[in-house]
């Protein structure tokens, strides 16, 4: 049984509370007076009041997987050369494992009621934390922008469908600016808006948006998908998508490689989901939520969204794997205005729950007393724009490096979160000492830095960039989150043993 430690520490300095105007977290803080306040702010301190059920987690993963990216990566797995079947039980044990990995990583957030750089100063020191926070951050912020692009995307069909007058500035050669035309900036400027507006309101406004977000999007993809399969007739869908290649004992690697696609493509917020489960009411709830919201929920959506994609090419005459360009062909106006507000809504919606949460803990526990949960997320959604997002999505070459190099990191920090909680503190951890300078804190380590935890780092993301990064060595590049976080968990154990 897990145990929180909250020992008295009034021999420490008193804090000063930051304003309550400036936190939507203000009220449900719990900040004692030995919290040092280059540690703390009402954003990163323990929960007073944990009120997340197993629907809220259910609808965070909801907003999580229907996304663009999460249809294109679904319908994609399809066309591998599997059967179908084949595909099924790759989602299905993907999924599964991730599920198992969030289970584990969400019980150290929602015990001690802290978020993911927090609970991190457990193992990388009270300062070193910085290093997972920045990293984890980072990511946030390149995907953040891709996403936003996404959506925009969806707002510049709604917009050419009723003004075609448009269409010319919506050419980058005659109207653009850094490689997006003048109505993709508009697009983009106005996704980006209505995000902040949403984020801006704090977690409360956040988890009400989720709560209705993930369903409404299910339904809308239900009608898209009963007219196009309506349209083409059951008989002429073929859910093997570009035919069966692999069959057999030749089918294991490619299923292998679809499982490790699906855990890599939720290994961002998998890895900071304690942001989210530090609400959750009780671990069980959290894991209601995460049954429902990861294999029940992911697997039945991406059976909707394999029929949906299989149907486009009776229908259209061409296999559409981007759900915005199908809503496109629609000779419909309440069906593109439906179809293109539903894929708005859904990128929205991953996007703050994935890209815009994380990076404001992140860089809010840099400087708390400078950086507010509020002002770390606009950092993030402002350091967007500036990577002009819509160039790396365009570049296979250059998002396949940038993402998958920073993804390389991902896998060693789970592997270390993880082996410091389950086996070094045996669930064991002491809240107040999270926020103590003081060199008797356990989370001291050596002038705040933990170095098993930086020394686990080095070797445990080299290896998994060397298999992006060398020819030879691709073959296994699928797998780097499985390596990383083996390796991370590993010599972080070793360190520790050889340490005691």
């Amino acid at each position: 049984m897990p145990t929180v430690i909250n020992p008295a520490s009034a021999t420490h300095a008193p804090a000063p509370a930051a304003p309550h105007s400036a936190s939507p977290h203000a009220g449900n803080a719990l900040i004692k007076p030995g919290y040092d306040p280059r540690l703390t702010n009402e954003d990163l301190a323990p929960l007073k009041n944990q009120t997340w059920g197993q629907y809220n987690i259910f609808a965070f993963w909801m907003s999580d997987v229907h996304s663009v990216g999460g249809y294109v990566t679904a319908g994609s797995l399809f066309a591998l050369g599997l059967s179908s079947w084949h595909v099924l039980a790759a989602l299905l044990i993907g999924i599964v494992i991730v599920q198992f990995f969030c289970n584990l990583v969400a019980k150290p957030s929602q015990v001690t009621g802290v978020p993911y750089p927090v609970i991190c100063r457990a193992s990388f020191g009270v300062l070193g934390a910085n290093i997972p926070a920045i990293i984890r951050g980072l990511i946030a912020v390149a995907w953040y922008g891709i996403q936003t692009y996404l959506a925009s995307s969806a707002f510049m069909i709604l917009a050419l469908h009723f003004y075609p007058s448009l269409d010319a500035y919506a050419d980058v050669t005659q109207h653009g600016f850094v490689g997006l035309s003048t109505l993709g900036w508009v697009s983009f400027m106005v996704m980006w808006v209505l995000q902040a507006l949403v984020f801006w309101h704090g977690m409360e406004a956040i988890r009400r948006f989720i709560d209705w977000a993930g369903p409404g999007v299910y339904v809308v993809m239900a009608i898209l998908c009963g007219w196009l399969v309506w349209k083409a007739g059951w008989k002429n869908i073929d859910l093997n998508l570009g035919g069966v290649r692999f069959q057999g004992w030749d089918a294991v690697p490619v299923m292998l490689s679809a499982i490790a696609l699906v855990v890599s493509y939720f290994s961002g917020p998998m890895l900071n989901f304690g942001d989210f489960s530090r609400y959750g009411k009780s671990f069980d709830a959290v894991k209601k939520g995460n049954f429902w919201g990861l294999p029940v929920n992911f697997v039945f959506f991406s059976l909707l969204t394999v029929i949906t994609t299989a149907a486009t090419l009776p229908v259209f005459g061409e296999l559409i794997t981007d759900p915005v360009h199908t809503v496109g062909r629609i000779d419909s106006t309440t069906a593109v205005v439906l179809g293109a507000l539903t894929f708005m809504i859904a990128t929205v919606g991953i996007n703050i729950v994935a890209n815009f949460v994380s990076p404001a803990f992140d860089f809010s526990n840099v400087a708390p007393q400078h950086i507010s949960w509020r002002t770390g997320g606009m950092i993030a959604a402002v350091g967007s724009i500036f990577i002009t997002p819509w160039n790396l999505y365009n570049n296979p070459e250059v998002i396949h490096y940038t993402l998958d190099i920073l993804g390389s990191f991902i896998g060693p920090l789970f592997g270390i979160l993880i082996a410091d909680y389950y086996f070094v503190r045996r669930q064991q951890v002491v809240v107040d000492d999270l926020y103590t300078m003081s060199t008797q804190g356990r989370y001291w380590y050596q002038g705040g830095y933990n170095r098993s935890a930086v020394m686990t780092m080095v070797p445990a993301a080299l290896v998994p960039i060397l298999c992006v990064i060398v020819p030879s060595w691709r073959g296994v590049a699928s797998y780097a989150w499985f390596i990383g976080m083996g390796l991370g968990l590993v010599i972080y154990l070793a360190l520790n043993r050889k340490k005691n």
